[in-house]
């Protein structure tokens, strides 16, 4: 895949460039993704989907990966975003959804699903066995873990039947976060050692050989670290550059791989820089942007408060901590408070669980009437600047409307300006 390979290349000729990955299946968010790039003319975009959205039994989205490429590809058209700077991935692409199986049963799926994304058109490949199985000692030896991903990168290259060219490119390594933030204490994040980065390549690029991989692995474009970023429910861990000097080092000689920093999300600007200044040239957002999104629909939700009469109201915000308190499945792993506390927790936690909720048919549909409640009375620039400025100053420079769906869309752009600045500084 020539675009996302071209970006890596730069990087490694000494360029500050790097590429933001955006981890959602909402549509606003998706749509606001393309609008944003439109607006800063990048030169691609990078939306990924993980193997618990997205499988061939459909995962939480209820979308086989088939799918998923035409809801993206169809957002992409709306917003006049060209399909050829388009790029899908999938990210750990691994037996994740199937843990509670034996190992090889978890694997057959496994291959199932990464054949699937390729077929489909995804051709970022994120190879992640390190989860343990349900016959698996835990934690897993770190070679089984590469010998799982050759393996599945044997089927992604089996299902590939295409122009060379656009053949999939690989992100290889485990030390990847808690998928949705921590839920330990984060006091001890420990940065990955520059020996432990360099082995966990150096093993994966020789069974990839043993396998007659070769090709592929000239393909794999990074590895996962622990770069020292991390957040969770009300705590957000900062870059330090210094604590991964060492680390940022030891993969400058390494040919045409750069590092992959999940977790990204809530970082500063001036550290999601220095990331990329570091070699982090992939950087993940997932719960970032959809953390966003709810603070624009709360936001809409207080306006609708302020504008519409009470017997008209929908009251989104309560209709969704309803169906969050009735269907709690997608949160109590997670979220232990009690009372008030746990009311706060469903709706302002970092690691943003309430986001598994947009689907749900009653919030839809509560989204939905809530809009449709202010087109019909369109909120005044006061009460926008009072609720929602940074979609204000959106709004008040042309790129955006007072229609509440691109209010939401100007507040999820605020957070992606800061990943552009970070991956394009000079643009």
């Amino acid at each position: 895949m020539e675009l996302i390979r071209d970006i890596v290349q730069r990087h490694k000729a000494g360029e500050q460039i790097g590429v933001t990955s955006v981890c959602s299946a909402h549509p606003l968010v998706i749509e606001a993704t393309f609008r944003h790039a439109l607006r800063t003319a990048q030169p691609v975009v990078l939306i990924e989907a993980t193997s618990n959205q997205v499988n061939q039994d459909g995962g939480y989205t209820g979308m086989v990966p088939a799918d998923f490429r035409a809801f993206v590809e169809s957002l992409a058209a709306k917003t006049g975003f060209p399909i050829d700077r388009l790029v899908l991935g999938g990210d750990h692409l691994g037996p994740n959804a199937w843990t509670t199986l034996p190992a090889d049963e978890a694997m057959d799926k496994a291959e199932i699903m990464v054949g699937d994304y390729v077929r489909a058109g995804f051709r970022k490949i994120h190879l992640d066995c390190s989860m343990s199985c349900a016959d698996d000692q835990v934690p897993l030896p770190e070679r089984v873990i590469a010998e799982r991903a050759g393996r599945l990168c044997r089927a992604a290259e089996d299902a590939f039947a295409g122009d060379p060219a656009d053949a999939p490119v690989y992100v290889i390594g485990t030390e990847v976060p808690v998928p949705g933030g921590a839920a330990e204490d984060l006091e001890g994040l420990a940065v990955t050692t520059p020996e432990a980065a360099i082995a966990t390549v150096a093993m994966h690029r020789d069974l990839f050989r043993d396998l007659g991989l070769a090709d592929a692995w000239e393909r794999v474009i990074a590895t996962v670290v622990q770069p020292g970023v991390e957040f969770d429910h009300d705590k957000v861990v900062e870059y330090r550059p210094e604590r991964a000097t060492e680390l940022s080092r030891a993969i400058e000689p390494v040919d045409h791989l750069v590092f992959e920093a999940h977790s990204t999300d809530y970082q500063t600007p001036a550290g999601l820089a220095a990331l990329v200044r570091d070699h982090f040239a992939i950087l993940k957002v997932g719960p970032g942007v959809t953390f966003a999104l709810r603070e624009a629909l709360w936001a809409l939700d207080a306006i609708e408060a302020e504008t519409v009469l009470a017997d008209q109201r929908v009251g989104l915000r309560a209709v969704a901590l309803d169906r969050m308190r009735t269907d709690p499945q997608n949160w109590q792993k997670y979220y232990h408070a009690t009372g008030d506390a746990l009311t706060l927790q469903l709706q302002y936690s970092l690691s943003d669980r309430i986001r598994y909720y947009w689907p749900d048919p009653a919030i839809a549909a509560a989204q939905a009437r809530l809009f449709e409640n202010l087109r019909a009375t369109t909120p005044s620039l006061p009460l926008v600047s009072q609720y929602l400025p940074l979609a204000y100053a959106a709004v008040r420079a042309g790129d955006f409307s007072l229609d509440p769906a691109e209010l939401v869309m100007a507040h999820v752009c605020a957070t992606l300006d800061a990943y552009h600045g970070a991956c394009y500084p000079h643009a």
